[in-house]
C-alpha cells in the first residue's frame, strides 16, 4: 500500500540539511544575545593554530566552547581542567557537525568575578569621562628632591622601596605617608595622606602603592574616590600596586604606573644610575614620543580593528577556522593509518623474503661440499703415502700396480711422502724358478 502525503506551504518544503542547520543557527544567533556563563573547565585542546577548545559543566550540563587565538591571547587566564570560570560569548552552530558551541571573548576565574565585572564597568565609565587620558597626566621629574611614600609603614613594599634606592645610589629625601592599604577604612586613609602631601607643598613626587595580593587585597585601590583624588593630584604619582600581573584603576588615573613597588624604586633612580640629566631628557622624551606614537597606532589599530569587524564576514572566516582544524586533525589521523598500514606490509614482504633467501641452502651445501672434500682427501694417494706406503712408477711415470710388470734391469721410480728415490730392478729368477727381485737404488 502507497502512502501519499501533500507538502504545501511553507510546512511543505524541503530542505537540504545544510538548509536546515544554516537556519537553525540563524535562529539561534539573532535570539540568543551574548552573555557570561559559569562552569567548570573540562576536555581542554589547545591547537598548533592557537585556537583553544574546551568544554563548560555543570551538574546537569555541558556547553562546547572555543576560543580563537586573537581572543585567547588577550586573556589572563590560566585554563586547565577543573577550573571554575566565568566565560562571555555568543552562541554559534559548527554547520559541518551541526554541533552548537559558545566563541568565547573573555574569561574570569570565577572566585574573582563579581569584583571583576565591577572593575570593568567603573573603568569603562571613568575612561568615558576622560579620567585615564594621557592628556591629564605630569611627567615624573628626572630627579626629584623630595619623594612621599603613601604606604603602610610596617609592609615589606616600603622596605624594598628603600633598600633599592640606597643599592643605586639615590641622593635625595624620602617620606613615609602612613596610611592603611587593605580592608574597611584604607581608601579613606590614602585620600586623606594625597591631600596632606598636597597641603604640604614640599614634595616633588608621589608614589602610592602596597606588595601584591588577591583582587580583593588590592580592592581599595579600585575605589572611585581614590581614583578620583589621585587623577585630581597636582603632585606627579606612579601608582605601584601588587606584582607585575596586578592592575588596578589608581595604575591608569595616576601618571605612571610601576609593576611593583621595587620597580617604582628603580625607575626613580634611573636617572642617577644613567649618569647625566642630559642622558635622562633625552630618554624621557624618546620615551614620550614613543608612547604617545604607540598611542596613536593603537588608537588606529583599534579604529581599523573595529572597521574589519564591521566589514568582515567574522563568522564565515571562524566557521572555516574550525574546518580547518578539523580536516588539520582527520589529515593526521589517515597519515598515520596510512604508515600503520606501509609497516605492516613491510613486515610481511620482509618475512617472504627470508622464506625465500637461498642463505640456507647455500650453508647446507656448503656443508655437503666440505663433505665430499674430506671424503676426496681420505680416498687420495697422497693420503696412502702419508700412512707409509710407496709408489712405484715406471720410466713414463706410470704406476706398477704388479709384481710381473717389473723386467731386470729396469728403471723405476719409487714415490715417498715427502719425495722420489729413482731405483733399478734386479735378482730375478730363472725360467720355472719362483721369481724373486731385489731392487737396488740407481746412483
Amino acid at each position: 500500500m502507497k502512502a501519499e502525503f501533500e507538502l504545501s506551504g511553507d510546512a511543505g518544503r524541503v530542505e537540504s540539511v545544510s538548509e536546515f542547520t544554516r537556519r537553525v543557527k540563524t535562529v539561534l544567533e539573532s535570539g540568543v544575545q551574548p552573555g557570561w556563563v559559569r562552569g567548570e573547565v573540562s576536555n581542554l585542546r589547545a591547537q598548533a593554530s592557537g585556537h583553544v577548545y574546551f568544554s563548560l559543566k555543570d551538574s546537569g550540563a555541558q556547553l562546547a566552547c572555543v576560543l580563537f587565538r586573537g581572543d585567547a591571547l588577550r586573556q589572563s587566564v590560566v585554563l586547565r581542567d577543573g577550573l571554575q570560570v566565568l566565560a562571555y560569548g555568543e552562541i554559534s552552530i559548527y554547520e559541518q557537525r551541526g554541533q552548537y558551541q559558545l566563541i568565547v571573548r573573555q574569561l574570569v576565574e570565577d572566585g574573582q568575578g563579581r569584583l571583576q565585572q565591577e572593575f570593568e564597568r567603573l573603568k569603562q565609565r571613568l575612561a568615558d569621562e576622560g579620567l585615564f587620558d594621557a592628556a591629564r597626566k605630569t611627567a615624573i621629574p628626572s630627579m626629584p628632591d623630595v619623594i612621599g611614600f603613601i604606604t603602610s609603614p610596617t609592609g615589606a613594599a616600603v622596605q624594598d622601596f628603600i633598600r633599592i634606592l640606597l643599592r643605586r645610589g639615590w641622593r635625595g629625601r624620602l617620606v613615609v605617608l602612613p596610611a592603611k592599604v587593605q580592608g574597611e577604612g584604607a581608601a579613606a586613609d590614602m585620600i586623606e595622606m594625597l591631600r596632606l602631601a598636597e597641603a604640604l607643598g614640599v614634595f616633588d613626587l608621589l608614589v602610592i602603592g602596597r606588595g601584591g595580593g588577591s583582587l580583593e587585597d588590592l580592592w581599595s585601590f579600585n575605589e572611585e574616590p581614590l581614583v578620583r583624588a589621585v587623577a585630581a593630584c597636582p603632585v606627579p604619582i606612579i601608582s605601584a600596586v601588587g606584582h607585575e600581573i596586578d592592575f588596578t584603576l589608581c595604575d591608569f588615573a595616576a601618571d605612571v604606573r610601576a609593576e611593583t613597588p621595587s620597580a617604582a624604586a628603580e625607575l626613580i633612580s634611573s636617572s642617577f644610575v644613567s649618569g647625566g640629566e642630559r642622558t635622562t631628557r633625552a630618554a624621557e622624551s624618546i620615551d614620550d614620543v614613543m608612547t604617545a606614537a604607540c598611542e596613536r597606532r593603537a588608537e588606529r589599530l583599534d579604529h581599523a580593528r573595529s572597521r574589519l569587524r564591521l566589514l568582515s564576514p567574522r563568522a564565515l572566516v571562524e566557521q572555516s577556522q574550525l574546518r580547518l582544524d578539523d580536516l588539520a586533525n582527520r589529515a593526521l589521523a589517515a597519515t598515520r593509518a596510512g604508515l600503520q598500514r606501509q609497516r605492516q606490509r613491510l613486515t610481511v614482504v620482509a618475512g617472504r623474503y627470508r622464506g625465500c633467501s637461498p642463505e640456507p641452502r647455500i650453508g647446507l651445501e656448503s656443508h655437503r661440499l666440505l663433505a665430499l672434500w674430506k671424503r676426496l682427501q681420505a680416498a687420495s694417494p697422497v693420503s696412502v703415502l702419508h700412512r707409509g706406503f710407496v709408489i712405484v712408477r715406471d720410466e713414463q711415470g706410470r704406476p706398477i700396480p704388479r709384481r710381473a710388470a717389473v723386467e731386470r734391469g729396469q728403471r723405476l721410480t719409487n714415490e715417498f711422502a715427502d719425495g722420489s728415490v729413482p731405483v733399478r730392478a734386479e735378482g730375478f729368477g730363472g725360467d720355472g724358478a719362483p721369481p724373486s727381485s731385489k731392487i737396488v737404488a740407481s746412483p
